[in-house]
């Protein structure tokens, strides 16, 4: 037994220094492929933005280098390589890296050559011009740097086991020393090794086992409860007669429940048929998913049967909320239909007005006010297309025009110019204060939404009403403000007045005009120039909106 004692622990030592060998080697050899693709990639991106203001004249000025450099043009022909006369070199318009860096801007690929028992890496980026830039490097295999730690390691090795023999013996003799020293008369009482004992001995470690094990599975069972609990989907675990065996707090708040559940019917939680109707078809076997509506929130109900020898033995019920989902469509849906309505009412005044003119109603002099009619709805049609096409704009990032350095002071002059007509119709005055602040944006995009602005503290003030704009900034902050002395906006309506076709009074919206979409875009283009927008306003006093960048 001492000898068998002693092989295992040297036979260990040997084990343990190998794989420690193997995995430093290999950790080493990643490492450094890590680092030589890093450097591939540096090195790329000088050369690229070398030959992008250079062109090819870049390279003779190219200093000497270890990796390869190769020009590839975009249907695969060598351009330029560092190492080979181009005229003999093959299409590489195959070549791994090359067709990533085509499909993809980069790409990488490894080559190994078993002669020379090394690796060749290509690192390639494509430019604009859609030609393409491939650095390589060699690096040899970890066979090769094996072999080249051969003599070291051997040295190490030998050491190493010629120490774990010294330890190993000592060691083994120090294991059987008490085994020799055991009364067998009272095998019970050894404390040193029990699993020598006889049955009681044996008894006793079975004993420890079972204990161990309890304790790993009720380890298990808190961990379980803690992952369930801190999940934000409900879960419930029924058995096949849906009681409840199992849950987490997240469904008991989805249901606004506040006692223990545990071995009731998951059935009262909810007594609406869309939830029966889930559990039920669970008791049968068959998976469902229902979207049950509760307490002005919307919930996704997914159930799914739990089998043992191919009988229905539980249920396990998920509970997802997707109330903003749910409210994202019902807003979609809401936009469509008010997008067919808006588009319907001028196109219906364009064809009843264009009919009247083609049945030869209309007297020759009544022919100019149907004509206006057609241009006004119109015009009406076109703007509120562009409206909708600069709002998807917005929603999706696609704005064409480059950022650019704008002058907001400038801006709101300018709107303010426009609008002076208006303005004097309604005898309102306007005034304009602050400084010339400069931010980056797209000055078409601006204007728009500072002219929205401002036409609506026009359109919705009161006769000999006032309405001001002010642009402010310093080391934190720039604000622009457009405050009026109209109509107000009730408290009610203030927190969806910058939703698409909401209007606050639907019987004065043709009266007043416009597409309902105005402060709409007012708040898309605010957000896509990353500044945060409030609102004020108080019913027959007043609205002040603000636009705020935070520096």
């Amino acid at each position: 037994m001492a000898k068998r004692i002693f092989r295992s622990f040297v036979l260990i030592t040997f084990i343990t220094l190998a794989s420690c060998f193997v995995l430093f080697l290999g950790v080493l050899y990643n490492y450094f492929g890590r680092q030589l693709t890093g450097e591939l990639k540096n090195q790329v991106a000088y050369i690229v933005q070398g030959v992008t203001n250079d062109g090819i004249s870049y390279f003779d000025h190219l200093e000497n280098t270890d990796s390869r450099i190769t020009w590839i043009d975009s249907d695969g022909t060598v351009l330029y390589d560092n190492e080979a006369d181009i005229n003999s070199m093959e299409n590489h318009a195959d070549r791994e890296e090359f067709m990533k860096a085509q499909e993809k801007g980069t790409g990488i690929s490894t080559r190994y050559s078993s002669t020379l028992s090394e690796k060749t890496i290509y690192y390639a980026r494509k430019m604009d011009d859609g030609t393409v830039i491939r650095v390589s490097n060699t690096q040899h295999t970890v066979w090769v740097l094996t072999f080249g730690m051969m003599q070291p390691l051997s040295a190490v090795i030998l050491f190493v086991i010629i120490l774990s023999a010294v330890f190993a013996s000592g060691m083994s003799k120090r294991i059987i020393k008490p085994i020799n020293e055991i009364d067998l008369e009272n095998p019970e009482n050894n404390e040193i090794y029990e699993e020598l004992s006889p049955l009681l001995t044996k008894i006793n470690n079975l004993y420890k086992q079972i204990s161990r094990q309890i304790s790993e599975a009720e380890k298990k069972q808190q961990e379980f409860s803690m992952i369930t609990e801190n999940m934000r989907e409900g879960l419930i675990i029924t058995d096949r007669k849906t009681n409840v065996l199992s849950y987490n707090s997240s469904a008991l708040k989805f249901f606004d429940i506040d006692e223990d559940i545990k071995n009731k019917s998951v059935l009262t939680l909810n007594r609406n048929e869309t939830f029966r109707k889930a559990v039920d078809r669970a008791r049968k076997g068959q998976h469902d998913n229902q979207i049950l509506a509760l307490n002005d929130r919307y919930y996704q109900i997914i159930t799914n049967a739990v089998y043992h020898d191919e009988e229905v033995s539980g249920i396990i019920i998920v509970i997802l909320d997707i109330t903003e989902k749910e409210k994202l469509d019902i807003l979609r849906r809401e936009f469509t239909s008010n997008v067919s309505h808006e588009l319907k009412t001028p196109l219906t005044g364009i064809l009843g007005t264009s009919e009247i003119i083609m049945d030869g109603i209309v007297k020759p002099e009544d022919i100019p006010k149907f004509a206006k009619n057609i241009n006004d709805e119109s015009g009406r049609l076109i703007t509120l297309i562009d409206d909708i096409l600069q709002l998807s704009q917005l929603d999706e990032n696609l704005i064409p025009d480059e950022k650019e350095t704008v002058d907001l002071y400038e801006i709101s002059k300018k709107v303010i110019t426009h609008l002076k007509n208006e303005a004097r119709q309604k005898n309102i005055s306007v005034e304009l204060f602050g400084e010339h602040v400069k931010i980056i944006g797209i000055s078409r995009i601006l204007e728009e939404m500072v002219y929205n602005l401002c036409d609506n503290a026009i359109k919705y003030n009161k006769i000999n009403g006032k309405m001001s704009v002010s642009v402010t900034g310093d080391c934190e902050k720039i604000e622009l403000t457009v405050a009026d002395t109209g109509i107000g906006i009730p408290q009610a309506h203030k927190d969806r007045v910058f939703e698409r076709f909401y209007r606050v009074d639907k019987s004065r919206s043709k009266e007043i005009g416009g597409t309902g979409l105005g402060l709409s875009i007012v708040k898309h283009a605010a957000i896509y120039h990353g500044a945060a927008i409030s609102l004020d306003s108080m019913l027959d006093v007043g609205t002040t909106i603000k636009i705020r960048w935070m520096k």
